[in-house]
Order: structure tokens, then C-alpha cells, then sequence
């Protein structure tokens, strides 16, 4: 007998629209304005970090010393960046196969809810034209702890009044992940991070990902 799940957690940046690389974007137009590294490959380690975390990665190296107030300012600036970027955003832009994920959830009932850790959420998610879809957003207006503190994972299953044990989480930045290994929910992980692919079920692009996938790997696990 297939094992069935109740409900699934996403990620936003990166699992339902590419916004990652608006993110890398904002961050690098500020780094080029204080002559500053900044690459790929620091921005997808602190995916799903804060804006705050973000800005004292990037000012680490710095010759210069930020105070606490230019630190916030810069990561004002960036967000404003990113906001211009967003701004363009449609359904068009949402990741291959995950459009029609969503309406295979929804046609089977499935709850469903978004776990994200930029403040632009609701505004992403108005954008692509499915705010509709979900059943609620955690992001942080309602949470203390960034990932990779479990929390974020953990009040979306209980504003969806599920048991995390009856979950999906997806993520494909490596804090999240983090997150959701510390929760009895199934994981699964999308991209090529090392710490994704240590997800329940991985798989290196959204395209791959469908209900009866979801359906059979969830149900492989629970019955094994």
C-alpha cells in the first residue's frame, strides 16, 4: 500500500523561481560599489541565510571597518536591488515542471506551504501569479532562528496542522537543507550542492520532480 504524504514545505529562491541568481546579482552590484570580492560560489553557501549574515560575509575582507548602521545600509541597498530585479517577474519564470507540481498537489489536496527566508517573499510569490496556491508563507515577519535552525520548517508544518513526520520539504541551498535534516520530515534536495544531495531524494533540476515521484520516493522510505 502507497505510503501518503499530507503536506509540502518549499523553498522559494532557487525550487520555484530562479531568483538565486537576482540574489547574487544585488549583492555583487553592491560589492562592485565598495570594491569588494564577491562570487557564485559565497552567494550559494548563504542561500537561505539573513540579509544580515549576508552583508558581514561580504564585508569580512574588507580593508575598511563597517559599523553596524553602514552594514545595514548596504544591505538596504541591496535589497533594493533585488527588489528592481523581481519587479519583472511572471509566471514564465518559474522553474521547469514546478507549475504543474503545484496543480497535481493541489488537485490531490495536498497542503502546501512556502519557507522562506527573504523578506520579499509574498511580493516573489504575487509576481509569478501563485500566492493563491499555498496555504501559507513563513519567512521572516514570523520567525526568530535563520536557517539552518530547524524553526522555519517546523511552524510551517504547524500553521499547516500537520505532523512534520507527514511532510515534504524541498531546498536547494545547503543551510536549508541543514534545516529540514533536523526534522523528521522527508527532504528533498534540488541542484548540485554537496549538502543537498544528502536529501532523502535529490535530483539536479526541478524538471525531474513530479506527484507520483514524490508519491513513490516518500512511500519507499516510510515502508522501508
Amino acid at each position: 500500500m502507497t505510503t501518503m504524504f499530507k503536506a509540502v514545505i518549499f523553498d522559494l529562491d532557487g525550487v520555484i523561481a530562479d531568483t538565486v541568481e537576482y540574489h547574487y546579482l544585488s549583492t555583487k552590484r553592491v560589492a562592485e560599489e565598495e570594491d569588494l570580492s564577491f562570487s557564485r560560489e559565497r552567494n550559494q553557501k548563504m542561500q537561505g541565510r539573513s540579509r544580515a549574515d549576508l552583508i558581514d560575509e561580504l564585508v569580512k575582507n574588507s580593508r575598511k571597518v563597517y559599523s553596524p548602521s553602514e552594514k545595514q545600509k548596504l544591505g538596504e541597498r541591496k535589497n533594493h536591488y533585488f527588489q528592481q530585479y523581481i519587479a519583472g517577474l511572471s509566471q514564465v519564470d518559474i522553474l521547469p515542471g514546478v507549475y504543474e507540481l503545484l496543480r497535481e498537489l493541489k488537485e490531490n489536496r495536498i497542503k502546501m506551504a512556502i519557507a522562506s527566508s527573504s523578506s520579499n517573499a509574498r511580493t516573489t510569490l504575487s509576481n509569478l501569479g501563485i500566492t493563491h496556491l499555498f496555504d501559507c508563507v513563513v519567512d521572516t515577519r514570523t520567525i526568530r532562528q535563520m536557517k539552518p535552525d530547524p524553526e522555519i520548517f517546523l511552524q510551517a508544518a504547524e500553521r499547516l496542522d500537520t505532523a512534520c513526520g507527514d511532510c515534504i520539504a524541498m531546498e536547494d541551498g545547503e543551510a536549508g537543507m541543514k534545516a529540514i535534516k533536523q526534522t523528521p520530515m522527508f527532504s528533498v534536495g534540488i541542484g548540485s550542492n554537496d549538502v543537498v544531495k544528502t536529501a532523502d531524494w535529490h535530483v539536479r533540476q526541478t524538471s525531474e520532480l513530479s506527484f507520483s515521484k514524490l508519491t513513490y520516493h516518500f512511500s519507499q522510505r516510510r515502508n522501508s
